[in-house]
């Protein structure tokens, strides 16, 4: 009994790690499904909820306004979500018409993001999250793709500017990124990418629906596109760059927040996982966002079990060894905290057990039924 769940445990851990992204990368290459992308430039509504974001916002529009696109057809609107620290105030003070500063009561972000999407005029909808800077190109990579019809959505590209005194888990979270890029790729050559990131993204304003309370709002509204039946697609050279989290116990917190608010989203968004309906796509939905958030259960019964069968010797012994060496190096990671020669060599091990701890408490949360409905940033 043992022997058939550690290799009913090893199996499910195999597939999610490894070969959903090998089927990913060879679906990409075998089965490419081209899009039309131009030099085109319809108006374009840039979103950014900010609450308590005083220190950056300005910095923030300056950004947006800095960036190669027509002035004519670029509006800026800043969602201030009850800031109470002078975020209203430090936005009206650049003094750009393109600017419009609305000053909310504490609706949450999906709340604030949904208001300021009811007021923007441009074609396409862009979201942005207040501490991204968007290289100066950016809003052209994004929007070149909406010269095809069928896509409804452009994820950009998000990326983690290196500390200098950043945490191990930081390091682990950029090489993680650069896994994660290059199946972004291979599932928009072939389809749609899973979601996009807040960083920055794109959606025709026609296909706009409202997010709800308590779910990750880049996940429901670019998720909507294909609801809708239109493509969302991954634009590379569309990149929004972020500072590395301020320490690892915030970087957790983070985590613990996106995946509790992402896994409410993907029971917002049930429908995309019947295959009858969606094809290939369901399959990525669920393999990423579900079973990768679940993986807590398995790969504690796959070390469990290798541990009883250690005796045996052969793969038993081997899961047992890497299992120990994993934790062991995770754990050091985590507690070693910023920098150092050592941290280098702990990168991938303590991102690894970290995103796999905040996995288990989201998974709590949602069990005991606290969604997270609230934002407070916390900044580096």
């Amino acid at each position: 009994m043992t022997r058939r769940i550690f290799w009913t445990a090893g199996a499910l851990v195999a597939y999610t790690y490894a070969g959903f992204p090998a089927l990913v990368l060879v679906r990409g290459a075998l089965r490419p499904r081209p899009h039309r992308s131009a030099r085109v430039t319809p108006s374009v509504s840039v979103v950014v909820a900010a609450r308590n974001e005083a220190p950056r916002i300005a910095a923030k529009i300056d950004n947006l306004l800095g960036l190669d696109y027509p002035a004519d057809l670029l509006e800026v609107i800043v969602a201030s979500d009850g800031a109470v620290d002078g975020t209203v105030s430090a936005a009206r003070s650049r003094g750009d018409p393109r600017v419009r500063v609305l000053d909310l009561p504490c609706l949450g972000k999906a709340g604030a993001l949904n208001t300021a999407a009811a007021a923007a005029r441009g074609d396409v909808l862009v979201f942005t999250d207040a501490n991204s800077k968007l290289d100066r190109y950016a809003l052209r990579a994004l929007v070149a793709h909406f010269a095809d019809p069928e896509v409804g959505g452009v994820a950009g590209d998000q990326r983690y500017t290196p500390g200098r005194d950043e945490a191990a888990v930081a390091r682990g979270e950029r090489r993680y990124w650069q896994l994660d890029r290059a199946l972004k790729r291979a599932e928009s050559r072939a389809g749609n990418v899973i979601s996009a990131t807040g960083a920055i993204y794109a959606i025709r304003r026609e296909l706009f629906v409202p997010a709800p309370a308590g779910v990750t709002d880049d996940f429901a509204v670019s998720t909507a596109v294909i609801c809708q039946g239109r493509r969302l697609v991954f634009a590379a050279d569309a990149v929004a760059r972020e500072p590395v989290a301020a320490s690892t116990e915030a970087e957790f917190e983070r985590k613990v927040r996106v995946i509790t608010r992402g896994l409410g989203a993907v029971l917002l968004r049930r429908e995309l996982l019947d295959p009858r309906a969606q094809g290939f796509y369901a399959l990525q939905l669920l393999s990423h966002k579900v079973l990768r958030r679940l993986m807590p259960l398995p790969l504690l019964t796959l070390f469990g079990s290798s541990l009883r069968l250690a005796r045996e010797g052969g793969p038993y012994r081997l899961v047992a060894g890497a299992g120990s060496g994993v934790l062991t190096l995770g754990a050091a990671g985590l507690l070693a905290g910023r920098g150092g020669k050592a941290g280098r060599l702990l990168t991938l091990p303590s991102y690894f057990l970290l995103v796999n701890l905040a996995s288990a408490r989201a998974v709590l949360n949602l069990l005991r039924r606290r969604p997270i409905e609230r934002w407070e940033p916390r900044r580096g």
